[in-house]
């Protein structure tokens, strides 16, 4: 039995979004047969609702609050320096004072940090006896340069210099770190090249889906009017790559799809939706509900799923689900780019609004099931394989 430090940037719970369905998976793992120390930060009140539950599964844990809108204001300072945004928005003493003395006392025997922020709480030489793995969702600085790209004036210059300062990090963390994951080969092979340095230390951890709780032979009560022809998108919509993705498939997509077929209606399910996005629903044929106590009832009783995304990185949850469920999914190429090939992936991959429109369209005229989905994950996404790269990384196995 190791003893673990698990260092993540949000709260593993409960798994509702990427990141937090990733960490928890991985210390629901770990757990198991080890000894977990947890270092987490708590950005949200009601998930400090989840403390004692995410106590069941750790030997220590240590919760940091933060305040959004106050740490990205404290984090600005880092403007005047040469330290990224992200490194300066989750700084803190309290943690770093828990982390030394948590190395120091309990003898820890390998090291996880979820994403670059975490990073160098553990980075200091004097930690280089333990097994160090620092895992990425994706190559976080190349989607700073993304943002700049679709931006202008100032938060242009702030999002190019994000993407400079956090790249210099990544590698910084990279030397110092035994392993650097990341959940797709299509992300392992950029950070080789933007990394030369470091490409022998880069791995892939893939992401998994619990195919029992995204069953499609599940019985969930429509949530849809009965006959409407339904197309979902789902995801955090405070999060400004699905706010431009429902944005542009309701400007560009959908009113080329309802012209060939009159009765669709687009589903925007997902928390904390911007005005931006409840604005939406003012239109035509558009349906907002912010946070759900279930998503797979509105993905079990469309008639297609949606991932119109113009910038992702890593791979997306919202797709392997809507797989796992055995469901036709429309996407973009930026969707599909974490994804492991296969021809029905390619066939409803599309980046121009009428050939998208065209695959949703196709996807509601066919039979609602979609066999080939639900194998694909079952072959290719599988949290015991990917759980047991993880005790490779850390030297576990």
């Amino acid at each position: 039995m190791a003893k673990i430090l698990y260092l993540a940037h949000r709260i593993p719970y409960p798994p509702d979004k990427g990141d937090k369905i990733t960490t928890f998976n991985f210390l629901r793992h770990l757990s198991q047969r080890h000894q977990v120390y947890l270092g987490a930060f708590v950005d949200s009140p009601e998930d400090w609702a989840h403390e004692e539950k995410l106590r069941s599964y750790c030997t220590e844990l240590k919760l940091v609050g933060i305040a959004p809108l106050r740490r990205r204001l404290w984090s600005a300072r880092a403007l005047l320096g040469a330290r990224s945004l992200t490194e300066a928005y989750y700084a803190s003493a309290a943690l770093q004072t828990w982390v030394d003395a948590t190395m120091r006392e309990r003898g820890i025997d390998a090291v996880l940090a979820y994403c670059s922020a975490m990073a160098p709480y553990v980075a200091d030489a004097r930690y280089g006896g333990v097994s160090r793995v620092t895992h990425y969702a994706d190559v976080d600085s190349e989607k700073w340069n993304s943002y700049a790209e679709s931006h202008r004036g100032l938060m242009s210059w702030v999002y190019r210099r994000e993407a400079r300062t956090l790249l210099a990090l990544e590698r910084s963390m990279s030397q110092a770190y035994d392993v650097t994951s990341f959940i797709s080969d299509a992300d392992a092979d950029l950070y080789r090249r933007l990394a030369p340095e470091s490409a022998a230390r880069v791995r892939v951890i893939p992401n998994g889906v619990d195919t029992d709780y995204y069953d499609p032979d599940l019985a969930h009560e429509p949530p849809y009017a009965a006959g409407a022809e339904t197309v979902v998108f789902v995801g955090a919509m405070d999060y400004w790559p699905n706010v431009d993705a429902v944005r542009w498939f309701a400007d560009e997509v959908l009113p080329l799809l309802r012209h060939e077929r009159p009765a669709a209606e687009f589903w925007i399910v997902g928390s904390k939706p911007t005005n931006e996005v409840k604005q939406l629903a003012e239109r035509p044929g558009v349906h907002v509900t912010g946070r759900v106590p279930d998503v797979r009832p509105y993905v079990a009783h469309a008639g297609a799923v949606v991932a119109p995304l113009r910038v992702a990185r890593g791979t997306q949850n919202k797709v392997l689900e809507a797989y796992a469920m055995a469901r036709r999914v429309a996407l973009t190429s930026a969707a599909a780019n974490g994804l492991r090939p296969d021809p029905f992936i390619a066939a409803d991959t599309h980046d121009e609004p009428a050939a998208l429109a065209g695959a949703v369209a196709r996807a509601l005229a066919a039979p609602p099931r979609h066999a080939a989905a639900r194998d694909y994950v079952m072959r290719n996404f599988s949290w015991a394989s990917a759980c047991a790269e993880l005790d490779r990384a850390l030297r576990l196995d």
